[in-house]
């Protein structure tokens, strides 16, 4: 039966982890709902804001695009696993130093579109780049884009 629920095998944040739904169950809301990673925000529920972005097999993705069983086998890095224990990623530091995070919405998404990116002596139309799938509905992007910037330059 094709929508049976199914189980499958991933590796989330560096945990070997069991997702359990239906086969084009969003990863978002297993993300969310099962394994209670609610740092990955829903905002348009279709692929069009970046602010349910993860990393899946290092690949920058919309996860309410992603159903489950596209999901087996991978290794999928939320914005929980960014951060190296209690320590912050550099581009986390950045937008709280920045005031890069306004509502929070789209913070989580944004961190990783930059996390994802090799921006290394990155340009301002570099970081317009690689934030370009990430809609922020609180600001002009200024504060956000000077965090990502702030945070290449200490790498």
């Amino acid at each position: 039966m094709a929508d049976a629920p199914i189980s499958i095998r991933c590796r989330v944040n560096g945990t070997d982890r069991a997702l359990h739904g239906h086969p084009m169950t969003r990863l978002l809301d297993a993300l969310r709902v099962e394994l209670h990673l609610t740092g990955t925000k829903e905002g348009c529920g279709e692929g069009e804001c970046g602010a349910c972005s993860i990393s899946l097999d290092g690949r920058l993705v919309n996860s309410c695009l992603v159903p489950l069983i596209q999901a087996d086998g991978s290794d999928v890095i939320t914005i929980e696993g960014v951060a190296q224990g209690e320590r912050l990623h550099a581009v986390q530091e950045a937008f709280i130093a920045y005031g890069g995070a306004q509502c929070g919405i789209c913070t989580p998404g944004m961190i990783l579109a930059a996390h994802a990116w090799e921006l290394d002596r990155a340009s301002a139309e570099d970081v317009r780049e690689a934030l370009a799938g990430n809609l922020c509905r609180c600001t002009g992007y200024t504060k956000i884009f000077e965090a990502v910037e702030a945070a290449e330059r200490t790498k």
